[in-house]
């Protein structure tokens, strides 16, 4: 089999040591990341005190209040794995976070984005905000065709 091009992780191939086999890296505006792309979630039984105190001293708050806001964009459009929703969230300065969105057809000939900012201690009002921006410029229905595919294919 020939192959074109092989998308791969970045992250990955720099931890492997293999920084020189980069080609190209693609921009956050045109191919943002799947929401909460990266993230660690860790459940812990409740009545697991030790390891829960151990726990609470691990992690980042920015990082939560990031994937907080990638995963509410993501349950108010209601997607999944499978539709191609994307989502970036980065911490500004001042306590503010900052949400890019994109949704996407499947041949990727129509393409609906937008960005809003709001303060880092409401990320899941930042995703509904910017879900419902996405879903004013045509989201929707963009995402019910895939899903009328993909019942289909299924």
């Amino acid at each position: 089999m020939g192959l074109d091009a092989v998308v791969l992780a970045a992250a990955g191939l720099r931890r492997l040591g293999l920084d020189d086999a980069i080609g190209e890296l693609l921009p956050l505006d045109l191919f943002p990341p799947s929401p909460g792309q990266g993230a660690l979630g860790i459940q812990v039984r409740a009545d697991s005190t030790e390891l829960r105190e151990i726990l609470s001293t691990v992690g980042d708050k920015t990082v939560d209040a990031q994937v907080r806001a990638e995963r509410a964009l993501l349950a108010e459009l209601h997607g999944g794995c499978s539709v191609p929703v994307g989502a970036y969230a980065e911490t500004e300065p001042g306590g503010f976070l900052s949400l890019f969105a994109q949704v996407t057809s499947l041949d990727g000939a129509r393409r609906v984005s937008g960005s809003l900012s709001g303060p880092v201690g409401e990320p899941e009002k930042l995703g509904a905000a910017l879900a419902e921006k996405l879903i004013d410029r045509g989201a929707l229905s963009i995402l019910e065709g895939i899903r009328g595919v993909s019942a289909v294919a299924r």
